[in-house]
């Protein structure tokens, strides 16, 4: 398998979602923002400009939003793992990276971001 060294970046998406180990976390829900990276060879929208010799992008955003409505969990590593198994389902065995950021963890004294970074290939 020849690796791809083309890549197609979504950064800093904002979703609300009902993730966390505290159960106020789940119930009233909370922001996350992610990073995408999808290995996609872009030379044929490159020459055609064709949305259709491309991933698109705008797909896995409503994708992603239809996830959250639903999603209940305690762990990033699953929320992450749902992402990852969306994207696969869309797009095929692509290689996608992420990076998702908790961005208020209730954490008493701690004002920084919780992230996890993830992989598949």
């Amino acid at each position: 398998m020849t690796s791809v060294s083309d890549r197609i970046v979504v950064r800093d998406l904002r979703l609300w979602a009902h993730v966390g180990v505290l159960e106020r976390e789940r119930e009233l829900g909370q922001w996350f923002a992610l990073d995408l990276s999808f290995g996609v060879d872009l030379s044929a929208a490159g020459c055609s400009d064709r949305l259709g010799d491309t991933l698109d992008y705008a797909e896995a955003v409503a994708a992603l939003r239809e996830l959250v409505v639903s999603l209940r969990c305690q762990t990033l590593e699953h929320f992450s793992e749902r992402i990852l198994d969306l994207l696969q389902q869309r797009y095929g065995p692509i290689p996608i990276s992420l990076e998702l950021r908790k961005l208020a963890a209730p954490i008493p004294g701690f004002s920084g971001v919780v992230a996890v970074q993830r992989q598949r290939s």
